[in-house]
């Protein structure tokens, strides 16, 4: 099956925004046991799409394409496993598709791979909810997230916490309460759009040109947090910092938003020094001096990643922030972001170019 071969029947499409400013991570973890969260989904999306075809058995019945790596290739679940993208075959074997029908799935992000900004767990939510196409029945967007987190828990035996897939499937920006891991409820922050799009005008994302790299790290931490248990201070000055989020954004106070950033990154340095790197350090560094409020270090944190920046009320001194940023390594590189108001959405399309 190739691009110029057949047909097909229908055109599934999928689209999720990925995730920024995440105040109170760590909490939304199996050790944290409860979690507080604010996060922002954002623009770019991650993409799928599936191409459907009949299957009669004498083509090939799974075709993958991840166009980010410039691989094509036919999953063998059967014989082979999961070998060349886990968390891809893992998901399609997952949502279990029907045997009648042959299909390419095409996976493309403009995100940097290893950005620390929940990009795995927007690929996952975006083929869970483009294959739910092709089975009985739609998946509510909790559901798909919990479907997505349970590809990397359970199939895959990764660490994750269950904010980045809620955030990617409701998209918007949300206060997560995590009430017994991993469930948890999402209270999405509606706010007039004045302060919404000061909001986006004033955000950005740095990627530091590392893929995000901190197991050794991220181990060490887990096993202190573990024996600390979830009443531990540690934990406690995370999940503080997401009530602080979502009041300082009701309130369209930036100064006050930027504060809970800062005091986020600096509990994060409290938990361990390198998960706040030296390249990380450097970025804020410089946008403090260009009068940037509030600067979070996505994700986890660690080498590689990426860090939220939210400036000051002049634009051309973000402008001129970005510039000396980028100037200061040739690695770092401004990815520009938009606030999603969708999360997940997913449409089909077919040959005739009917929806």
């Amino acid at each position: 099956m190739t691009d110029k071969e057949q047909i097909p029947l229908t055109v599934i499409n999928s689209v999720a925004p990925i995730r920024i400013c995440d105040n109170g991570g760590w909490t939304d973890t199996w050790f944290a046991e409860r979690g507080k969260i604010f996060n922002i989904g954002v623009y770019p999306y991650v993409e799928v799409q599936i191409e459907v075809f009949p299957y009669r058995g004498e083509q090939e019945r799974i075709v993958i394409y991840a166009e980010n790596y410039g691989e094509r290739y036919v999953m063998h679940p059967e014989t082979e496993g999961w070998d060349r993208h886990p968390l891809l075959e893992a998901t399609i074997e997952l949502m279990k598709v029907p045997k009648d029908k042959s299909f390419q799935v095409t996976i493309f992000s403009e995100a940097p791979a290893g950005a620390s900004t929940g990009t795995s767990a927007a690929v996952t939510v975006a083929l869970v909810g483009a294959l739910d196409h092709l089975t009985p029945g739609r998946m509510t967007p909790h559901e798909i997230a919990y479907t997505a987190h349970k590809v990397e828990t359970h199939m895959l035996k990764r660490q994750s916490g269950i904010q980045d897939q809620l955030c990617s499937a409701y998209g918007g920006i949300n206060y997560i309460e995590m009430e017994s891991y991993p469930r948890a409820s999402v209270s999405q922050i509606f706010v007039p759009n004045t302060t919404w799009w000061e909001l986006e005008r004033r955000l950005a994302l740095i990627y530091l040109g590392r893929t995000h790299d901190s197991s050794q790290v991220h181990e060490k931490v887990i096993r202190e947090l573990e024996d600390a248990g979830p009443d531990c201070k540690q934990l406690q000055d995370l999940r503080v910092t997401a009530e602080k989020s979502r009041d300082a954004l009701y309130a369209g106070d930036f100064k006050a938003l930027g504060e809970a950033m800062v005091e986020n990154t600096e509990a994060q340095t409290r938990l361990n020094p390198a998960l706040v790197s030296q390249d990380a350090q450097q970025i804020i560094s410089i946008a403090r001096e260009y009068g940037a409020i509030g600067w979070k270090v996505n994700g986890a944190g660690g080498e590689g990643g990426s860090v939220t920046l939210l400036c000051g009320p002049l634009s051309h001194q973000k402008r001129a922030m970005i510039r000396e940023i980028e100037a200061a390594n040739t690695l770092y590189q401004n990815i520009p972001v938009y606030l999603s108001r969708f999360g997940l959405r997913t449409w089909t399309e077919a040959p005739n170019g009917n929806s």
